[in-house]
């Protein structure tokens, strides 16, 4: 079972890029810890910045230091850091167009039991709204590892969203089968077609599995590029298989899933499924809790899988 959550994998990658480019600076708001960051604080303070719980600070001043050549990695909360800081995301960041990597930690539902004040279930649709601003949500650490090894490479603007505790494996250290802003297929099938995003793929993947002992045979897509959506997988997916099931860590309004309904009643209208999280404040307890409260977890899949198949 894995142990490394995807926050930790973030901070070895960016003190292995950054040891021989000194234009790469991560900033934090108060969140080194959390952020698993603080082996790079230590490893390259020079490189470092802390400013405190100020989420719209270190988005301005993450946008400065771009604006002059620098590689900004900002770290914060993702509920703070997508909701208190929206305007200087909008303008400083995304309209300005400067190179900001925006990381939402502890994400979704991280935070449990604290509540809707720190979870965060609308950043999606609120960074997807932002032109020029782009949404990634990893399914696992190897996913993680080869999504930061582009994004360091590339100089636009992007919001990552990743959980506080470990997740499932999905892939595997030698198979990490990665496009750049493309969906990663998990698995083919004919008969319905599973997307997920996040913490969410790993279930998917799952669901896929037991489907197909039931002879049904489910395409599991991992949508980790929400925003640009990989639009020609759900196209070729609503072509090919008799329904879709989305399924994320977010609410329904605004979402992936929501994205996928817009493409698919565009441009072939078959029945679409959101499993998302309710237009409301959530029951309080661990994230797993919560999935399980909710059905977004695989035997939930499953269930919603055939239902669907069977109407």
């Amino acid at each position: 079972m894995n142990t490394i959550p995807n926050r930790q994998i973030i901070c070895d990658i960016l003190i292995e890029q950054a040891k021989n480019d000194s234009d790469i600076i991560v900033l934090c708001s108060d969140s080194r810890g959390s952020a698993s960051l603080a082996p790079f604080a230590k490893t390259l303070p020079a490189q470092f910045v802390e400013v405190g719980i100020a989420e719209q600070s270190i988005v301005s001043i993450a946008a400065g230091l771009a604006s002059c050549g620098k590689k900004a990695f900002a770290a914060s909360p993702a509920c703070f850091l997508s909701t208190r800081s929206m305007e200087q995301i909008k303008v400083d960041v995304a309209y300005s167009s400067v190179n900001v990597k925006l990381i939402g930690i502890s994400g979704g539902i991280s935070y449990g039991a604290l509540g809707m004040t720190h979870h965060s279930a609308q950043d999606i649709a609120a960074m997807a709204s932002i032109p020029g601003m782009r949404v990634y949500l990893p399914s696992d650490r190897f996913q993680t590892r080869a999504l930061f090894e582009s994004l360091v490479k590339d100089d636009k603007p992007a919001y990552i969203r990743v959980g506080r505790n470990p997740v499932d494996d999905v892939y595997s250290e030698d198979s990490v089968p990665f496009a750049f802003d493309k969906a990663t297929l998990i698995q083919d099938g004919g008969d319905i077609t599973i997307i997920a995003c996040g913490e969410m793929v790993s279930a998917a993947k799952e669901a896929g599995v037991l489907l197909a002992s039931q002879d049904v045979s489910a395409r599991v897509l991992d949508m980790y590029c929400v925003k640009p959506i990989d639009a020609a997988a759900v196209i070729k997916a609503a072509k090919e298989t008799r329904a879709i099931i989305t399924i994320e860590e977010h609410v329904a309004i605004g979402g992936m899933g929501a994205m996928v309904s817009q493409i698919v009643g565009r441009e072939k209208p078959i029945p679409v499924l959101n499993m998302a999280l309710p237009d409301s404040p959530v029951i309080t307890g661990k994230s797993n809790e919560v999935f399980d409260y909710y059905g977004l977890n695989t035997p939930g899949i499953v269930r919603a899988a055939l239902e669907l198949i069977k109407e």
